[in-house]
């Protein structure tokens, strides 16, 4: 522990313990001298032990009193779903999961084998899920002072959850009455009015889907936030016995979040498009046709989109404003470590990790997941239909019905997710504890036993994904067309892993980038920001062209495959592409598994700081944490990556929608026209901006932060001796009403944005007698947005990643250790890379996603 502050306050006591011995030797006689340089003595004594023992890391609680933790909220609080579900009769909520299930079943039965299998396997996985989750809570929680410090940060997690979503319900309802709105009073196209359905239908199905979507993603959230909150001192309790038992806590505790994230996104779409099915009689006579039916999920995926945007933005604001004030004030100006107790805002820092990497994230790859299912189930229908792929079930082997009509073209995403819980579920169970924790044995490195777990997963999503092509996508009008969407998954996997590895290359410190930047350290703060800076604008060469290559290489395979229209022309490319981003995710609750364990391990680590551990806890922690910096790029690079082929989905789609709108083609977009040049400068400009306002809106905070903590160690000067406790809870209430009110202006920009600049070119279109001038302008917008949004992700992700461990590297003791002139040029650039990598990038992640919704939902105003 650094504590220099304290070593020079001794000097002159030391000099004065010299003097004591002066005064000894010339007036020894003197009784009353020899009391006084007694008392000195003990007091010295008493002074360089508490430094000592500051040093190594044994001191106790607080001098004369007891150490305790305030709570953030005057009681427990619990959503209301659930205190209602409390409320009721075991026996009648028995008799209501029966019925319930047995309605799900029922609408599955009646609209396809497919929608059965998908329901089994969710519910299984949620079974599964339990089992973790009562796992991980019956671990001990270590002695009372951890579990104090776990019950304060769970208090500002769930109080600020409850404002935060509070907030975005209300402006989501606001919203659903514009779209309810729009939608009564705007045209039908030729299919929906040949099947019935009519513009108040049409208008309550959308709404309906996006609630839906809303209320899925914030419960994705709440899952992700409600076990990271438990499993953060259960981990801490671990690393006092085993790394290995603390590492798989961890990941079993993420596990939990990720199996439930992606099973409820799974099994909501799937109830979603039977309840459509079944309700409409898609497919009987002067009906709906199945192919049609994808386009009515759309709001689902705005939905999500929608609360996962304001999810991020106000958890990242959160977690990086006060991560930022925490570190500037004590580890730069005090010189105190990482997750002091003496520092006022460390509850809020840890707080933070929690609402804003683990609620958010469990929000952001909901929605990743839920858009890109609605976009290839779009496709798969859009498809089938020019393909005149039709039939029923006519094939049957010793496990399940062949599908040979349009339903295995348009439920293969789900089922593809289905076998992603099934797997990742089997690479979560391969991570034990198989060592003996009585026995000390060096730390593994925790990254190469998740490692271990990701290769599994990905060995049996190949096998799966293959079986699955075989068993949906096999047509008697091209029998090998399977084969080449195999490859295409194929593809989509390997895409994946090599993102895993890229990112893992730029931000991991046994990597050159990443000691490269530890190194310009040394040479100040200036050359440190520059090397980050450098690092992240290189870092985005790679991915740009490992997506360049899948995309082409995944629509090549898909426009051989053998499926042509009815004027022979080949037409399964997109769809390629489509499978492609599906074997992208097909890992993706292992992925996500890995995200939610950084910031666990985060959280773990500060709890055994605030509570004074031995050194040894703390060296597995940090060990942990290093490891959890890493796998949260990793996602992020991950997400991106899908970001990018679910959204070239997403615009494909959109294309299809507005000429189905506008009865005529769309099938591209001519960018020399000067108004639809324009769209593409405003798309680009978006990003920037967003990015810009959500970094702003962290500093802003940060800066109310740094002034709280400087206040409280000026009128607190006793904190630093720990002889006075500081605020926590001022602190955290300075973040979570500042986060609130930071995250409305870059939300509302992106959500604004698209629909403005489409109904004003519109209008610009009907009297220069272009109809279709606002869709076009507001497909440039869209296809610019996301190019320069991949791109400034991948930056901002990458860069704030490499600063992060570039000061996790120091701190092992390179290049100085703590406390060195290296180590504080190191908390400069992680410090600047905070709202980089877990506020700004992370947020486009959601915003390039949701304009593509958007666009889809609002494309009647565009018209």
């Amino acid at each position: 522990m650094e504590l220099s502050g304290t070593r020079t306050s001794l000097a002159g006591e030391i000099r004065a313990f010299e003097f004591i011995n002066q005064v000894q030797g010339e007036f020894a006689p003197n009784l009353e001298i020899q009391l006084f340089t007694c008392c000195l003595e003990c007091e010295l004594a008493s002074t360089m032990m508490i430094v000592d023992d500051v040093e190594n890391g044994s001191l106790g609680p607080y001098q004369d009193r007891p150490r305790t933790f305030p709570n953030m909220r005057s009681k427990p609080y619990t959503p209301l779903i659930f205190r209602i579900l409390m409320g009721i009769n075991v026996r009648i909520l028995v008799i209501l999961l029966l019925l319930g299930f047995g309605y799900v079943f029922y609408i599955g039965a009646s609209t396809s084998p497919i929608i059965v299998f998908v329901f089994s396997v969710c519910i299984i996985s949620f079974l599964l899920s339990i089992y973790l989750t009562k796992w991980v809570l019956s671990k001990d929680e270590g002695p009372p002072e951890m579990a104090q410090i776990s019950e304060a940060i769970r208090d500002g997690a769930e109080g600020f959850f409850r404002t935060q979503y509070g907030t975005i319900s209300k402006m989501a309802f606001l919203l659903a009455l514009v779209i309810l709105g729009i939608y009564l009073f705007r045209s039908t196209t030729p299919q929906q009015e040949s099947s019935g359905i009519g513009r108040v239908t049409s208008a309550y199905i959308t709404v309906a889907a996006f609630l839906l979507g809303a209320l899925c993603s914030g419960v994705a959230g709440y899952v992700g936030m409600w076990v990271s909150v438990r499993a953060n001192v259960r981990v801490s309790s671990a690393a006092r016995r085993s790394a290995r038992e603390a590492l798989q806590v961890a990941v079993r505790a993420g596990g939990f979040s990720a199996l439930v994230v992606v099973g409820m996104a799974v099994i909501g779409i799937a109830i979603l498009y039977a309840t459509f099915y079944v309700w409409l009689g898609v497919d009987s006579p002067g009906s709906m046709k199945v192919t049609d039916l994808p386009l009515l999920l759309v709001g689902y995926g705005f939905g999500a989109s929608f609360v996962a945007l304001f999810a991020q933005l106000g958890g990242g604001i959160y977690t990086k404003a006060a991560d930022v004030g925490a570190d500037l004030v004590g580890k730069v100006e005090q010189g105190i470590p990482e997750d002091d107790p003496r520092n006022p805002a460390v509850i809020a820092d840890l707080v933070g990790d929690n609402v804003g990497d683990c609620a958010a994230r469990g929000a952001d790859l909901f929605e990743s997941i839920a858009a890109e299912i609605i976009s290839a189930m779009i496709l798969g229908g859009t498809m089938a239909q020019r393909c005149k792929i039709e039939g029923k079930y006519t094939e049957v082997c010793i496990l399940m019905v062949l599908e040979l009509n349009p339903s295995g073209f348009i439920l293969f995403p789900l089922v593809v997710h289905s076998f992603d819980l099934v797997i990742s579920s089997i690479g979560i169970l391969s991570i034990r504890s198989t060592r003996d924790s009585s026995v000390k044995a060096p730390i593994e490195d925790p990254m190469a036993i998740l490692q271990k777990g990701y290769s599994v997963t990905i060995v049996l999503a190949v096998l799966t994904f293959g079986g699955s092509t075989r068993w949906l996508l096999y047509t008697e009008q091209a029998p090998s067309a399977w084969l080449n969407f195999a490859l295409c998954g194929l593809v989509g996997i390997i895409t994946a892993y090599v993102f895993v590895w890229i990112t893992k290359y730029y931000t991991d410190y046994k990597h050159e980038p990443v000691r490269t930047l530890a190194l310009s350290s040394s040479t100040g703060h200036g050359t440190n920001i520059i090397a980050g800076v450098s690092l992240g604008l290189e870092s985005t060469a790679l991915p740009v062209l490992v997506i360049s290559v899948s995309i082409i290489s995944a629509f090549w395979l898909g426009h051989t495959s053998g499926l042509v229209d009815e004027t022979g022309s080949p037409n399964g490319g997109l769809f390629g592409t489509a499978v492609a981003t599906m074997g992208m995710l097909s890992t993706a609750a292992y992925i996500l598994t890995m995200d939610m364990f950084g910031p666990i391990a985060d959280n773990a680590g500060g709890i055994v700081e605030m509570s004074q551990q031995p050194e040894s806890v703390r060296e597995i922690t940090d060990v942990l944490d290093a490891v959890g910096n890493t796998t949260k790029a990793t996602t992020k690079g991950f997400a991106i990556g899908s970001a990018a082929l679910a959204s070239f989905l997403l615009f494909s789609a959109y294309m299809d929608e507005v000429a189905s709108f506008a009865n005529e083609s769309f099938k591209q977009v001519d960018i020399a026209i000067p108004e639809v040049f324009v769209g593409g400068l405003l798309g680009s400009m978006l990003i920037f901006l967003f990015s810009a306002w959500a970094c702003s809106a962290v500093g802003r905070t940060a800066q109310e932060v740094v002034k709280e903590v400087r206040r409280q160690f000026i009128e607190r000067p006793g904190i630093m001796d720990y002889k006075e406790k500081p605020d926590y809870g001022r602190c955290v209430a300075i973040v979570a009403s500042a986060s609130l009110r930071e995250m409305i202006k870059p939300g509302a920009l992106a959500i604004i944005s698209p629909i403005v600049v489409g109904f004003l070119f519109r209008v610009l279109g009907h009297y220069t007698g272009h109809p279709l001038l606002g869709a076009k302008v507001v497909a440039a917008m869209l296809m610019f947005a996301t190019v320069s949004g991949i791109l400034m992700a991948l930056f901002l992700n990458t860069a704030g990643g490499a600063w992060d461990n570039a000061k996790k590297f120091i701190e092992t003791g390179a290049l100085g250790g703590k406390g060195s002139d290296s180590h504080k040029a190191a908390i400069t650039g992680d410090t600047v890379g905070d709202p980089f990598k877990d506020t700004a990038g992370p947020s486009l992640h959601v915003l390039i996603k949701m304009l593509a919704t958007i666009t889809l939902v609002m494309a009647p105003v565009f018209l």
